[in-house]
């Protein structure tokens, strides 16, 4: 039996392979505007052609070492082939098919994360880089991150976080700090009293020995507090007990001296009054009127016999 080359190269072999390629139809070029199309199961035809032919570059561009001329090459091509795509896809909705715009896929940047750059180096709108094009000089600042600048916040934004906790006032709401200070308040709220009371022991005692006129014999341990006591507390209680008791006697001897009978009639409130009025018009008339002019009023009023 012959080999496989050796068939192939038979005269009967050409011979029906010659007449398989007359049967077949030439092959159909992709118009070159969409706009010529008017069948839309061509225009099916020609965007998935399109769809291979960007399919087959980018993965040629993920290989980066083509050398930066091939890289920027492929994406220039694989840009027109997309543009080249949206219009037929505008072609295929005039002619009532489906709108494919409303899923197409969005520009990445070397993370995965979806960005938007519209115009990219002045090379007209919605122009995208693939693959290792996005590496090449001048192109991966594109896709860098500005740094992130750390403003200054405001007093307004400073005060507005601001509030009572701020100040502590929500310290005891809640409850372990009253757990922890309510035994120590206990202790010193009941070394307070002890020595509450034994100072008003110590007083009573000393105030006793003071007004008794004897001399204060306490503890040498009470010392200091007995000294505190009678040399700043007791002596000065003395003295003001002393004091009200001489007013009180005072007051009782002004009493008696001011129980007298009066002799002669007093003037009441209303001729004291008129007296003080008499003078003050005087002294009025004195400072505006000559004397010349006073006594002949005098004289008018001794006339009329006018006391006033």
């Amino acid at each position: 039996m012959a080999r496989n080359e050796e068939k192939a190269q038979s005269m009967l072999n050409r011979w029906v392979d010659m007449k398989n390629e007359e049967r077949k139809k030439p092959k159909e070029r992709r118009p070159y505007l969409a706009s010529e199309c008017r069948d839309l199961a061509d225009a099916h035809k020609w965007r998935s052609e399109i769809l291979r032919e960007i399919g087959v570059k980018v993965t040629e561009i993920q290989n980066e070492g083509l050398g930066e001329h091939r890289l920027r090459d492929l994406n220039d091509e694989i840009n027109k082939l997309l543009r080249e795509r949206v219009h037929w896809e505008r072609r295929i909705v005039d002619l009532g098919g489906p709108n494919y715009t409303k899923h197409a896929a969005k520009m990445t940047d070397l993370e995965g994360n979806i960005i938007d750059v519209p115009n990219p180096s002045g090379r007209g709108p919605g122009y995208r880089y693939f693959g290792a094009a996005k590496k090449l000089p001048g192109v991966r600042e594109l896709f860098e991150k500005p740094p992130e600048v750390k403003k200054r916040r405001t007093r307004y934004e400073i005060y507005k976080r601001i509030d009572a906790s701020y100040y502590g006032y929500r310290d005891d709401e809640d409850g372990i700090l009253e757990k922890l200070e309510a035994p120590a308040q206990d202790d010193m709220r009941r070394r307070a009293v002890e020595e509450l009371e034994r100072i008003k022991a110590i007083r009573s005692e000393a105030m006793k020995l003071v007004k008794s006129g004897e001399v204060a014999s306490v503890e040498p341990t009470a010392a200091p507090a007995v000294d505190v006591v009678l040399f700043e507390g007791v002596e000065d209680v003395v003295e003001e007990e002393r004091r009200l008791e001489m007013e009180k006697e005072e007051l009782e001897r002004s009493k008696v001296q001011q129980e007298f009978v009066a002799h002669v009639p007093l003037p009441d409130d209303k001729e004291i009054e008129r007296m003080v009025v008499e003078k003050k018009k005087k002294e009025l008339l004195s400072k505006y009127m000559s004397e010349e002019l006073m006594e002949e009023e005098q004289e008018a009023k001794e006339m009329l016999n006018v006391n006033r």
